[in-house]
């Protein structure tokens, strides 16, 4: 599964990281965004929402509404089957826009569902 992470960090301390490292680590495909970045242990991180292309499952949200605001277009064109919104990133806009699209938005934490066996 293709799960883009809207907000990557290499800081090991930050839940972005603790996702990347978990969703690597069953064997998803990471794909990384923070416009300030360049790798994150050698995976490349993309610096704008419009590199992400096609064919993504799953975006994770790990900034705030915000920063989220700006993005919500370009999240909503990379079509992705779900969208979770992690503890402090839940948008009403963003929560509107996808469920308009027919985008599925969940209000959890990527790690939780990843430990229980609901990702």
């Amino acid at each position: 599964m293709k799960v883009l992470i809207v907000g990557a960090s290499k800081n090991p301390e930050r839940y972005a990281y603790k996702a990347m490292r978990r969703l690597l680590d069953h064997g998803h495909e990471v794909l990384l965004l923070n416009p300030a970045l360049k790798e994150i242990e050698g995976h490349p991180v993309i610096n704008s929402i419009g590199d992400a292309g096609s064919g993504l499952d799953t975006i994770s949200l790990y900034v705030g509404p915000a920063n989220l605001e700006p993005l919500i277009d370009g999240i909503i064109a990379c079509a992705p089957r779900r969208i979770i919104s992690n503890p402090g990133t839940e948008s009403a806009a963003m929560r509107e826009r996808a469920q308009a699209a027919g985008i599925e938005y969940l209000e959890a934490c990527t790690l939780v569902m990843l430990a229980s066996g609901k990702f």
